[in-house]
């Protein structure tokens, strides 16, 4: 019986080290193809991925499972990657849910292995230089395709009309050719195929689209464009022939000359009284802004406002000839891009006299704070030094690190690291309860434990101090 039980008992060890060692070799697998690929395509901007390193909690742009076995998310916007992509590496990332290698500057064709990835599920390769024909290996699992702003050409594969996940298929600005295939997809809400060489009539599964998204194809036909040549308008139901009717005499030409010279002058002066209210009430608006703006502005090196709806959307103002322009100081992490914090989803945090603060989450569930200055008026060099001088402070332990920064003319923004505990005093707290108490219990006397949190946030602010009024009071150090 003990024979038995020693038996049972090796066999249960040996086949948890064997889930453990599949579990290590998959995960090795994809730190082998990563770095593959990273060595085979050059790249502008030095990713941190090194062979010492662990991948899921200090690559940049690398995303893995909840229980770390595999590499699900790869995003890597503009890096700049520069070259094709070479194959046999990211195909081997067969537990793959999200690629994202847009506005990079990828050539040649995109690799069959890469687009038949059997958990792909997400696909985004706009804005690159990728040229070729479309892969008529696509990956089953697909519901976002983007392949728009490059070079592809050839017909649309029919491969696409399988799959029946996908619910966005972009594929504007190409030089696809050829006729749009009948793609009967229910999920599908999101298309575009403008600017490219389709031709033939538009399918009857996709004529329910608008008509910017077939738009610069000059041999496409048929709703909601114009009808194809030669095809005759369905004939309307049998109907007695009308009989022709006497021509009224126009109801406007029966008016005498002076009434309507009587209507034109009451709409003429109706307007100018609509001109005169509104010139009233956009000055006064203006002369209510002018004592809030002196006063939250008093006292300050550089001006800034109070944003006045706390549910503004801290992206509604960025032009978008002015994305991708997010800037990262050294040491920072995070890899997105201006275009991923904008999709966040954001919370009020609070609102001061220099902007309001947002809890901005992304999609790949990266936290961060953003600090929006919307009303602040300086030029973009000084905001530059300013900035340049708060990132060097934010090195101080006592102060939340300044991470980015995004400058326009009508819209500033600051991006710190999150701190879930809520405040810095309270991380502060957290941090040495047990070396200012030696109790680890809360409930205790904590008089001179909450002195030394106020000491350490006090320590912060003098790091701070001698740098002002030469910049922005640094938004991330209040006292507890």
């Amino acid at each position: 019986m003990q024979h038995l039980t020693l038996a049972a008992s090796l066999s249960a060890a040996v086949l948890f080290a064997c889930i453990l060692y599949a579990e290590s070799a998959d995960l090795n697998s994809d730190k082998q193809a990563l770095l593959a690929f990273a060595a085979s395509l050059p790249h502008g901007r030095k990713l941190n991925w090194s062979s010492t390193t662990p991948v899921c909690t200090s690559w940049v742009g690398v995303t893995c499972t909840p229980d770390n076995s595999r590499v699900h998310t790869l995003r890597l916007p503009a890096v700049g990657l520069f070259g094709p992509i070479p194959s046999d590496t990211l195909g081997k990332l067969d537990a793959l849910e999200v690629l994202s290698l847009r506005s990079n500057r990828l050539t040649v064709d995109l690799p069959p292995d890469v687009g038949s990835i059997p958990s792909l599920h997400s696909l985004y390769l706009q804005h690159n230089n990728l040229s070729g024909i479309i892969p008529t290996t696509l990956s089953s699992s697909l519901t976002f395709l983007d392949l728009s702003y490059n070079t592809f050409d050839g017909e649309i594969p029919l491969r696409v009309q399988n799959l029946t996940g996908l619910t966005a298929i972009l594929l504007q600005n190409n030089s696809l050719s050829g006729p749009i295939p009948d793609l009967r997809l229910p999920k599908l809400r999101h298309l575009n195929m403008s600017n490219n060489n389709l031709s033939g009539p538009i399918p009857p599964s996709l004529q329910k689209f608008p008509a910017s998204s077939f738009l610069g194809n000059a041999f496409l036909c048929g709703l909601p464009l114009e009808p194809c040549p030669g095809t005759a308008p369905s004939p309307s139901p049998t109907s007695p022939p009308s009989v022709p009717s006497k021509p009224k005499k126009s109801f406007w030409k029966r008016i005498r000359t002076g009434v309507l010279i009587a209507i034109a002058a009451a709409g003429g002066v109706l307007l100018l009284l609509l001109i005169l209210v509104l010139c009233i009430c956009i000055f006064k608006r203006k002369k209510r802004a002018e004592p809030t703006a002196a006063s939250s502005s008093k006292g300050k090196a550089v001006a800034g406002g109070r944003a006045d709806t706390p549910k503004e959307d801290y992206s509604s103002s960025v032009q978008e000839a002015e994305r991708n322009k997010l800037v990262f100081f050294e040491g920072s992490s995070y890899n997105f891009d201006l275009e991923d914090l904008l999709r966040a989803s954001a919370e009020v945090l609070g609102k001061g006299s220099f902007g309001t603060t947002y809890k901005a989450v992304l999609e790949d569930s990266t936290t961060v704070v953003v600090k929006r200055l919307k009303e602040m008026v300086v030029g973009k060099k000084d905001f530059e030094q300013q900035m340049e001088i708060v990132g060097r402070i934010g090195q101080h332990q006592n102060i939340v690190p300044l991470r980015a920064y995004y400058y326009s003319k009508d819209e500033k923004l600051l991006v710190y690291d999150y701190v879930p505990s809520g405040s810095l005093a309270a991380v502060l707290q957290q941090s040495y309860w047990k070396s200012c108490t030696g109790l680890g219990d809360e409930s205790e006397d904590i008089s001179w434990c909450g002195s030394w949190t106020c000491s350490s946030s006090r320590r912060g602010r003098r790091e701070v101090h001698p740098w002002e009024p030469q910049i922005v009071e640094h938004p991330s150090v209040t006292e507890p």
